[in-house]
């Protein structure tokens, strides 16, 4: 089926432009001045038209979280997590026994594909390979080593689905594990670590090419100590994940990563909890209680637990609190976060890329969405 999109402010990788988008089937095949003619008009009715956004690292929302391991859960979390403008998205598990890892690697295996709203391209693995020290909302009596076997342990047959995974590098066997992981089409992110900058250095000459919610539950930069924060910072092979909620990373030192890293290799996520879209109140996250009040999660003794942002949310903060202009920061909710995971197709309005496809107004709130070219 033959689509063009008229009207809209064409939100393109390093500009914006008041262009048609044509579409074929599940692809977007020109970008033009011309007038459609034989093809079926979509009005954008002057918002913007921008790719899908992409999140790497997002638990859950509505209600429904990624270890519960039923369709039903990741359908919901699939059509919440649309309405924010994510298109495609990593159902992310937590550090839990390894049976339930399992039974979630398994759920996402036999429904990624099945699901309504934004579509599952594979699931980021956020534990069970942590520094007790940097365990935040992560329960440390579930946290064993980085050994092939523990991997292989709960992932078994499902090593496609596994797009990402975050480890404490200063582990023991951590190395051993990330070049297992190197031709397996799994990127490696360092999180939640206790690690000093000489072993997160050397995670990254291994093959990590990844920072989990950068700043948030690893060793601080500091002067003598330049810690994981600073391996992040400066190797340039290296993604820096953002939660950009205004609660886990001042806007000041957002800034100062986006210096560091550039505009090209910061990602945002949400990091979104089952209570992500709903009222305040008492919600969980893996077996344990979290208290959602004023934008903020927390478990009982105060500790942070994941965030509440959408997408959208987090765009409209890099815009209005970066200093970005707004194609820029969709860039870093899009094109960067599917170039770190090596999807080529995704994550920008480009010929020959998916058509994948969100509408906003000025305030970025999403109107319409569309993936493969189907509007939903």
């Amino acid at each position: 089926m033959k689509k063009c999109i008229i009207n809209g402010k064409i939100v393109l990788h390093d500009e914006i432009v008041e262009k048609n988008v044509f579409i074929d089937n599940d692809k977007i095949v020109e970008i033009s001045d011309r007038k459609p003619d034989q093809e079926e008009i979509i009005d954008a009715k002057g918002l913007y038209v921008a790719p899908g956004f992409v999140d790497v690292h997002t638990h859950g929302r509505g209600g429904s979280d990624t270890m519960y391991a039923t369709f039903e859960d990741l359908n919901i979390i699939s059509k919440a997590t649309l309405k924010t403008g994510v298109t495609s998205f990593l159902p992310t598990t937590m550090t839990m026994p390894v049976d339930d890892i399992a039974k979630a690697i398994d759920a996402i295996a036999k429904y990624k594909d099945k699901v309504e709203g934004a579509q599952i391209i594979g699931t980021h693995l956020e534990g069970p390979f942590f520094n007790k020290k940097y365990k935040g909302a992560q329960p440390e009596e579930c946290m064993i080593l980085p050994t092939v076997e523990n991997y292989l342990s709960f992932v078994k047959d499902n090593q496609d689905v596994v797009r990402k995974i975050s480890i404490a590098p200063e582990l023991e066997h951590s190395v051993e594990l990330i070049e297992y992981l190197n031709d397996k089409n799994t990127v490696v992110s360092l999180g939640h670590t206790n690690g000093t900058y000489e072993e997160a250095q050397a995670a990254i000459d291994a093959g990590a090419t990844s920072g989990t919610h950068t700043y948030n539950a690893m060793t601080p930069l500091t002067h003598r100590a330049p810690g994981v924060v600073g391996a992040v910072m400066i190797n340039d092979s290296v993604y820096a994940e953002l939660i950009l909620d205004g609660v886990h990373v001042n806007y000041a030192a957002a800034k100062a990563l986006l210096r560091a890293k550039g505009k090209d290799k910061v990602i945002l996520i949400t990091d979104s909890l089952e209570a992500a879209g709903l009222e305040n109140g008492k919600y969980l996250l893996g077996n344990q209680d979290v208290y959602v009040k004023d934008g903020e999660a927390r478990l009982i003794n105060g500790t942070l637990a994941g965030s509440i942002v959408s997408m959208n949310t987090a765009v409209r903060n890099a815009r209005d609190h970066l200093g970005l202009e707004l194609y820029e920061a969709v860039n870093l909710a899009s094109y960067n976060p599917a170039k770190s995971i090596n999807e080529e197709l995704l994550g920008e309005i480009k010929e020959g890329n998916i058509a994948d496809i969100i509408f906003f107004d000025e305030d970025i709130e999403i109107k319409n969405t569309m993936i493969k070219g189907v509007m939903k």
